[in-house]
Parts: structure tokens; C-alpha cells; sequence
């Protein structure tokens, strides 16, 4: 293995892990707190962390990077997170979330075969299949057991706003080197859905938060989680490309699920391993499909 795809297994297993331990923050932060007041502390705490990087981006980047960093921070950031918390304090589960925000993948390489006019090849539908069957088999206890239909188009709307923020994103980034640098452009990000959070709470009164512990345990877990998650997610995406970054979303639920053992006490069932296991063949086999193609484009272009 060459050490750039050595590289990008790393970069690939850390954006699973990290991005799939977000969940669990949002499910334990609900026990505490009404999701305007959680969402409101996690991005005002992320936006002060953040803060060093202002006035570098204040420094490098234009009008028109400012307005596109905004528009990827609502809907990569402000739009996803509002629907994932607003999910779990509505009684859907972590592992629900992550299942259909890893659906994910589906509409992202669509998306880019449809804006390149090309077809998608036998092997990446394969692989979007098999992907589908194997988030499902993680879910299916969650799924059967009352979720409301209602609760459950939060996280499908939490997963199309990621979509669309994960497409402008890979397109603002080409050509190589016109893309921006990646803390001033999350500090830009956390401070526009800071405001979006904040503006969102106050006018319920939702913005005085608990004494409870646990509701500052889960903010410091979302802080770290979301700077880490989101950090290397559009690292992925800016050298990868957003379809490969994607396809790891579908490892998320059976991760997440695992997550929840030691912190919420849940044993998993045996479709949930069996899920990991069929998520990670599709995941092989679409970044079999993306480095076949990469060899293609490179063939042709010399």
C-alpha cells in the first residue's frame, strides 16, 4: 500500500469513528435539556474554541469565501445538527440517526454522476445496494420499536442539508489549491451556525441551560466531536473527493451502535454486527469503484 492510500484508510477509519461518537452526544445532552438549549451551548462553545481562527480568515479570505463558508456552515452545520438533536430529543435513537444520515452516500454519487452526465457503473450500484441493506440491518430493532414517522423525517432532513453543504463544498474546492484553509474556514462556519443556534433558542426562552452535569458532559462531547468530525470531513472530501467521503457515512451506524455500549449501556443485537459487516463490504467495494475510476481519469488525461 503507497503511503497516500495509507493515508486515506487512516483519514477514512478517523472520520468514522469520530463522526459516528456525535451521536451519542445529542441522545445524552436531550436527557437534560430542550434541543434548542443543547444546540445553542454546543455551537456557542465550538464558536469561542473556534475564535483564534477569525482574524486569519478576516486576513485571507474574500467576500465571496465568507458567503460560501456561511451557506456550507448552515447547511453542512446549522441545518444537520438542528435535525440530529431535535431527532434524539424526540425519542429517535442514535443508531436511527445515523442510519439515515448515512443514506447519505446514495444521493451524493448520484448527484455527481448526473452532474457529469455519466452513468453510475454496475459496481457502484452494487455497492449502493449492498450499503442500503447493511445500515438497515443496524436499524431494524430501532425502526420496529414506535418510532414516530414524524421524528423520523428530522434526521432525513438533517441528511439532505448534509448532502447539499457536502456537493458545494467539493465543488468550491476545485480547481486544487483554490479551496480554503480548513480552521478559518470552520471558525467562519461555527460562528454563522452559533448565530443560527442562538437566534433560534432565544426567542423560545431556551437559552439558560441546566446545572445538570450531564448536560455539560454532553456539550464538551459535541464541541470535541463536531471540530474533529467536521475538520476531517471536508479534509476527505477536499482530497478524496465528496463521494468517497460519503461512502464511509455507511459504516456510521454500526459504529455508533457500538458506541452506545459503553455510554448508554446498549448491547447490540446480532443484525447490528451483521450490518458492520455487510457496510463494510460496500464500503470496499465503492472505494474499489473510486480508485478504478481515478486510474481511468489519469489514464485518459495523459
Amino acid at each position: 500500500m503507497s503511503t497516500s492510500s495509507h493515508s486515506g484508510v487512516l483519514r477514512g477509519a478517523a472520520l468514522v469513528v469520530v463522526w459516528s461518537s456525535g451521536f451519542l452526544s445529542a441522545e445524552l445532552g436531550a436527557a437534560h435539556a430542550a434541543p434548542g438549549t443543547l444546540l445553542a451551548w454546543r455551537c456557542l462553545v465550538t464558536a469561542v474554541v473556534l475564535a483564534p481562527w477569525l482574524p486569519v480568515a478576516c486576513r485571507l479570505l474574500d467576500r465571496r469565501d465568507w458567503v460560501r463558508q456561511a451557506v456550507v456552515g448552515v447547511l453542512c452545520q446549522a441545518l444537520y445538527l438542528t435535525g440530529v438533536v431535535h431527532a434524539a430529543a424526540a425519542g429517535v435513537p442514535a443508531g436511527t440517526s445515523a442510519l439515515v444520515a448515512s443514506l447519505q452516500p446514495a444521493l451524493v454519487l448520484v448527484a455527481a454522476a448526473l452532474a457529469a452526465g455519466r452513468r453510475l457503473t454496475r459496481t457502484q450500484a452494487g455497492g449502493l445496494l449492498l450499503g442500503t441493506a447493511g445500515v438497515a440491518l443496524t436499524a431494524v430493532a430501532d425502526l420496529g420499536s414506535g418510532t414516530a414517522l414524524v421524528a423520523m423525517a428530522l434526521p432525513f432532513g438533517a441528511m439532505l442539508a448534509l448532502t447539499a453543504g457536502t456537493l458545494l463544498q467539493e465543488r468550491w474546492s476545485r480547481p486544487p489549491g483554490s479551496s480554503v484553509p480548513l480552521m478559518p474556514g470552520l471558525a467562519v462556519q461555527a460562528l454563522v451556525t452559533a448565530g443560527f443556534a442562538v437566534g433560534s433558542a432565544a426567542p423560545a426562552g431556551h437559552l439558560v441551560p441546566p446545572v445538570a452535569p450531564g448536560f455539560w458532559v454532553a456539550v464538551g462531547w459535541g464541541v470535541v466531536a463536531g471540530i474533529s468530525s467536521y475538520a476531517l470531513y471536508y479534509v476527505v472530501t477536499a482530497r478524496d473527493g465528496a463521494d468517497r467521503a460519503s461512502t464511509l457515512l455507511y459504516l456510521t451506524p454500526a459504529v455508533t451502535t457500538l458506541w452506545a455500549v459503553p455510554t448508554l449501556g446498549r448491547t447490540p443485537p446480532a443484525l447490528t454486527l451483521l450490518g458492520l459487516v455487510v457496510s463494510g463490504a460496500a464500503v470496499a467495494l465503492l472505494q474499489h469503484s473510486h480508485r478504478c475510476s481515478e486510474r481511468v481519469r489519469v489514464a485518459s488525461s495523459g
